[in-house]
């Protein structure tokens, strides 16, 4: 397997961690949880917080995932790795990491830096456009 084919699999893992955690908010959020969780859910609060916000944020990554799959897929099948691929799913990783990080935490900006959140979105989108320009 390559770098870049392990790397979509962290990614992968990430994107089915999401849940848990978006899900353990909402099941302290105003104490629902158990039987509620595990049924078809009608009628349950709205998500608020770290919930709403884990929610927001694992949808985001399936939206950056599914194109950073599609490149990664492409650029296996026709033989492409190299060290801008590795950088940039490397880079694709760490950012989408940081990014679910913050938004589930609620941080936008840090100390100097505003945005900060939207600034790792950024960076994952640039970091899969750079690798796409490697299937040319």
């Amino acid at each position: 397997m390559t770098y870049e084919l392990s790397i979509l699999v962290v990614n992968a893992l990430l994107c089915l961690a999401f849940p848990w955690a978006y899900n353990y908010a909402y099941a302290k959020q105003r104490g629902v949880g158990g039987k509620r969780l595990m049924g078809n859910r009608d009628n349950l609060p709205e998500r608020e917080g770290a919930a709403a916000r884990g929610l927001r944020a694992h949808q985001n990554l399936l939206e950056n995932l599914v194109p950073f799959a599609i490149i990664v897929l492409i650029a296996h099948v026709i033989g492409v790795s190299n060290s801008i691929t590795i950088a940039c799913a490397t880079t694709f990783l760490i950012a989408r990491i940081a990014h679910g990080g913050f938004y589930l935490a609620g941080i936008s900006r840090v100390p100097g830096i505003n945005g900060v959140r939207s600034i790792a979105y950024f960076v994952s989108l640039f970091a899969m456009l750079v690798y796409a320009t490697q299937l040319f």
